[in-house]
């Protein structure tokens, strides 16, 4: 019996894979447990059409994300923070002051997960730092921290 898996089955293959098991397997075992459905071809054209759905939804994102890119890479922002004697700063620059920063600046709205920062800015200066955009873009943005009064 031809079935399509619903979801991800140990030893049998992944979400949306179209498998071949024997009749008693998935009619006893497979289809109770809502792991798979038959493979007929109105189950066959909704896979499919949902497949082209998700595909245009990521491209869609990746577009989105790509001009975001172009928006953001390159790009500096100033964060002032009080310091103390010398460079050093009274607590630290973290990354969600990052994000609260582009959001003022480029009315961007980005989640602190998404800013690599590695480990706090704790002293005065110029800091690369990386935006997770996508899984496969990144823009670099260069961070200012600049005493306050």
């Amino acid at each position: 019996m031809k079935v399509i898996l619903t979801q991800d089955v140990k030893n049998l293959g992944k979400e949306g894979d179209v498998k071949d098991v024997s009749d008693g397997y998935a009619r006893n075992y497979l289809i109770p447990r809502g792991l798979v459905v038959e493979a007929t071809t109105a189950n066959l054209k909704e896979k499919e059409d949902q497949a082209s759905r998700l595909q245009k939804q990521k491209d869609r994102e990746k577009t989105q994300a790509q001009a975001l890119y172009d928006r953001l890479n390159g790009k500096s922002i100033t964060i002032t923070a009080r310091s103390g004697g010398g460079d050093k700063l009274f607590g630290a620059v973290t990354s969600k002051e990052i994000a609260d920063a582009l959001n003022k600046q480029f009315k961007v709205k980005l989640d602190k997960k998404k800013v690599d920062l590695g480990e706090p800015i704790k002293h005065l200066g110029e800091y690369p730092v990386k935006i997770k955009i996508y899984p496969l873009i990144q823009a670099e943005i260069t961070v200012r921290v600049e005493a306050a009064d």
